[in-house]
C-alpha cells in the first residue's frame, strides 16, 4: 500500500537537537503510511565547519538540555573524547558524505545509517570527522558499497553530495525555516512546514498533525 504521506526531514549528522529527534524520526520511518525523505543540509559541512575549543562548555549545556527534552544519552566518554579533544572540529563533511553514500546505494536505510552516526558520536565517543571511523561504522551495518565510498570518494559522490545539499537548502529556504532539525510534509501535492520540536517527545504530534495519529 503506497504511503498517504511524505515527510522531509532535513537535519545534519553531527547537530545535537538532530540526535534528539532520532527517536521520533526513526518511529515515523517505520510508519506505514508515512514515506520520510532524509536530507542533510551541510549546516556544519564544508564552509560550515568550525573548532570545538571555543565553545565544547556551551556545547555540554546544550546537549544537557536536549537529553532532559528526549531521553537521548550524552555520555561522559563523548564529554571526555569528542569535546574535550585537544584537536575536535564540529565537521559533518565526513558524515554527510556517509550519508549521501547510503542515500545511493541503500535509501532505505538512510535513517539507521545516521542513527549509528550519531551513536557513534554522542554515545561511543568517536570522532565521526574520521573518514576511516565513519566508514567503520557502515561497514558494521553491512553496508560496505556505501563504506567502500567513503576514504576515497569520487567525483561522482562528491557531485551528488552537492547537489542533494542544494536540495536541502532550497526547501528550507521555501519554507523560510532557519536551522535543524526541520520538517516538511507532502500530502496530496501540498506541503507545509511543520513543527520539529514535537519530535523531543515522540511521533504523536506529527501524527495527529498528519491525521495519522
Amino acid at each position: 500500500m503506497k504511503p498517504t504521506a511524505t515527510l522531509h526531514y532535513l537535519f545534519d549528522p553531527l547537530c545535537g537537537w538532530c540526535y534528539g529527534a532520532s527517536s521520533g524520526i526513526a518511529a515515523l520511518a517505520r510508519h506505514p503510511d508515512i514515506d520520510v525523505h532524509p536530507w542533510a543540509t551541510g549546516l556544519f559541512a564544508g564552509h560550515g565547519a568550525r573548532s570545538m575549543k571555543s565553545f565544547a562548555a556551551q556545547a555540554w549545556a546544550h546537549d544537557q538540555r536536549i537529553a532532559a527534552l528526549s531521553g537521548q544519552p550524552f555520555t561522559e566518554t563523548y564529554r571526555r573524547e569528542v569535546l574535550g579533544a585537544a584537536d575536535a572540529t564540529l565537521d559533518s563533511t565526513v558524515a554527510t558524505l556517509a550519508i549521501t553514500a547510503v542515500a545511493e546505494t541503500a535509501p532505505d536505510r538512510v535513517i539507521e545509517a545516521l542513527a549509528a552516526i550519531q551513536a557513534a558520536r554522542y554515545v561511543d565517543g568517536k570522532d565521526v570527522t574520521s573518514p576511516e571511523v565513519v566508514a567503520n561504522v557502515l561497514a558494521d551495518l553491512g553496508l560496505r558499497d556505501a563504506a567502500a565510498r567513503i576514504p576515497e570518494p569520487g567525483a561522482a559522490l562528491l557531485d551528488l553530495v552537492r547537489t542533494r545539499t542544494a536540495e536541502a537548502r532550497s526547501l528550507m529556504a521555501a519554507f523560510d525555516m532557519q536551522g535543524v532539525p526541520a520538517l516538511i510534509a507532502e500530502v496530496n501535492g501540498a506541503r507545509r512546514g511543520l513543527d520539529a520540536s514535537t519530535l523531543y517527545s515522540g511521533p504523536d504530534a506529527v501524527l495527529a498533525s498528519l491525521e495519522l495519529a
